[in-house]
């Protein structure tokens, strides 16, 4: 009996130690391919092509693909949002201005730090869509609704999130994306022969 309980302790550590193992060869793969974000984001419109085939094939699970559509909204203006707001921070008294968003010309150059990292975005975004994809072969998530109310009040609810965060960026003055870097001509005379 003493082996009995012995091999019952032992396990538990056993499992743990796999999970472990297996949670580091996760966050390994994850590091690998981190730099290719490319990728990694066609990959995520593949399967979100994938699963948006597959509600429309089989006409069903709109309350699951309007959840996903709410979710994927939430995490896409958490990537448009300062980590530091700046609305907030006047606010708050004691904030530290150290990391606010330049409000001024004469403020020091600030660098634009997302609330969600982009690659934290794009693991959320998938994951998401993996698991919404998931739902639909359990039948129990199909929930019969009107699917038009569903995606007008998505977009009304779309255009006013956006609106809102628009005008936030205008106000402060900050654009959380850009297109490379941006390159001066010199300002000098010129050469001309």
């Amino acid at each position: 009996m003493d082996n009995s309980a012995a091999n019952g302790a032992e396990s538990p550590s056993k499992v743990q130690a796999q999970v472990a193992a297996l949670q580091r060869r996760f966050q390994a793969t994850l590091d690998q391919i981190t730099p290719y974000w490319q990728q990694r984001w066609i990959a995520t419109g593949v399967l979100f092509f994938v699963y948006v085939i597959r509600v429309w094939i089989i006409s069903a699970y709109y309350i699951v693909t309007y959840s996903l559509g709410i979710y994927l909204l939430n995490l896409f203006l958490a990537f448009l949002q300062p980590k530091f707001d700046p609305a907030m921070e006047q606010m708050e008294e004691g904030a530290d201005d150290e990391l606010a968003l330049p409000t001024k010309n004469d403020d020091e150059f600030r660098p634009f730090i997302r609330r969600l990292p982009e690659f934290k975005f794009w693991y959320w975004g998938t994951r998401g869509i993996g698991t919404a994809f998931i739902c639909t072969f359990i039948p129990i998530f199909d929930v019969p609704v009107f699917w038009p109310i569903l995606v007008v009040y998505f977009l009304i609810l779309f255009g006013l999130t956006m609106k809102q965060r628009i005008k936030h960026m205008i106000k402060y003055k900050y654009v959380p994306w850009n297109f490379g870097k941006k390159s001066y001509s010199g300002g000098g005379a010129k050469n001309d022969k």
